[in-house]
Order: C-alpha cells, then structure tokens, then sequence
C-alpha cells in the first residue's frame, strides 16, 4: 500500500450535487476504496456537521474525521479536539451594520435558523427550492448562544464591504456567488487539516483536498495535492494544483483515478 494519506473533501458541490441533493455515487466508490487501502477520509465544510441536515451526509460517507464550520470546530468521531468560537462585539457590529441593508447574516443553530433580515433569506429559499420552509427565532438571541462561524446571503459587493470594515474577518465566496461564509481569520480549513495531521501523525504533504469555493482556498493551497472541481468558482482554480471535471461528470473519481489512488474496474 502507498503510504497513509488523509483525503478531504468539501461536501456541498464537492461530493453533493445540489440539482438532486445527493451525494455522487461514483465519489462514495472512491472514497470506500480509499478507506480500504486504509487511508483516512475526512469532510471539510462550511456546515454545521452536527446540524440534522449535515449530520445525514456525515453518516453516509462515514469520515474518520470532521472538519466543520471552516476549521472552528474539528472533531475525531465524536471527540472535539478544536473549538474557537465568534467574538461576540463583533457579531453585534454585523449586527448593526446589516441594518436597512439587502443582505442578510445568521445562521442555523440546532436546526434553529437565526437571520438579521430574515426577509433575505425567506427569498432566497423561494428562489432556491420554490418554497418558504424556515421558522426564524429572534436573530438577537445570537448574543448569548455558543456560535463558531455565520452566514452571509446578499450581493458581492456587500461581502467585500464587510471585509473592508471589519479587519478580523474573511468572507470566502460560495460557488453560487450568492452568498459567503463569515470567519475570522484565526480560522480555516486548512488550520483544521494541519490539526488532523497532527492528531494522526501524518506529514501535510501526505494529504490531498477536494473542493469548490473560496472557503477551500487554503486547503487546496497547503495540502500535498489539492483538487478543484471543475464547476469551482472561477477564481479558486488557480490555487489547485489540479482541476478536475464537474460534480455531474464525476470529477472526484476521475480525479482520484487520474492520480492512481483507486482503481476501481
């Protein structure tokens, strides 16, 4: 066997296409031939891997490993081994900031969805999905609950604002150009990988990345090999090392094959 590697993989556009809300199954063959070669299979996203949306894609790819909410929280199974949670003075400042504006940022918190201007985000899911589904609690309450990460929806102009008027904080994009993830720079994807080498002693250079948006940027660029899928943000692709086709298409297989990490057939 080649030497142990860590495999990480973004979940949304990544391994789950968005048009059927399934993950690929050619990329689910490669990553079960990859966990019998016994390399280590990690999910690094921006979700809340223990929200009960996320928390099905988790028990489906069964990772040995979690990096969720962009490197804030990093678990091993079920044992945290990093947590860094949001400055409060500066969530009251988005707060204040978001005022009267067309955007909109919160997040969903045990599938409890708290949203400053929750209107946004009501019409963006109608957009989306062709229906209003939320049931929104006072986005207030954020305050004084336990928060990592938050979500921004709204223009890309107001994105880049925030990171003008907020020094500590990185709006990475979402493919979708529709929205952002909001972190402060004390964290990322990347930090977690490092973490995970660490905890499984395997060298950084012994890891290879998979994702699609601009929260992936620091993985691809410090991992071993890192993967952009073909439908990446434009923008992301040139910090891969190598860009792989489409989700539909099945880019994380091919890639996995191209590279001679599985072999299928």
């Amino acid at each position: 066997m080649q030497n142990k590697k860590i495999f990480s993989f973004d979940i949304d556009m990544t391994l789950l296409n968005h048009k059927d809300y399934k993950i690929t199954p050619s990329a689910l063959l490669a990553i079960e031939s990859l966990r019998e070669q016994g390399h280590i299979i990690v999910l690094a996203t921006g979700r809340n891997p223990e929200n009960s949306d996320s928390r099905q894609f988790v028990d489906i790819v069964k990772p040995d490993a979690v990096i969720g909410l962009n490197g804030t929280l990093v678990k091993v199974g079920e044992e945290k081994i990093f947590e860094h949670f949001f400055d409060k003075d500066v969530l009251r400042g988005l707060a204040k900031y978001v005022e009267g504006k067309e955007c909109s940022i919160g997040l969903t918190l045990e599938d409890k969805d708290y949203f400053f201007n929750p209107h946004i985000i009501d019409a963006y899911d109608f957009k989306r999905w062709g229906q209003h589904f939320r049931k929104f609690y006072p986005a207030e309450e954020l305050f004084d609950l336990p928060i990592r990460t938050l979500t921004y929806i709204g223009p890309v102009e107001g994105a880049k604002d925030i990171e003008k008027k907020f020094p500590t904080l990185k709006l990475p994009l979402f493919a979708g150009m529709f929205g952002a993830d909001v972190v402060e720079k004390v964290a990322s994807k990347a930090e977690g990988l490092k973490r995970l080498c660490n905890y499984f002693g395997v060298d950084l250079k012994d890891t290879v990345s998979f994702g699609d948006s601009m929260n992936d940027k620091e993985i691809l660029e410090e991992s071993g090999l890192g993967i952009a899928m073909g439908n990446s943000i434009e923008e992301l692709k040139k910090y891969a090392d190598y860009v792989t086709d489409d989700i539909a298409d099945d880019g994380v297989y091919n890639a996995l094959e191209k590279f001679g990490y599985i072999n299928t057939k």
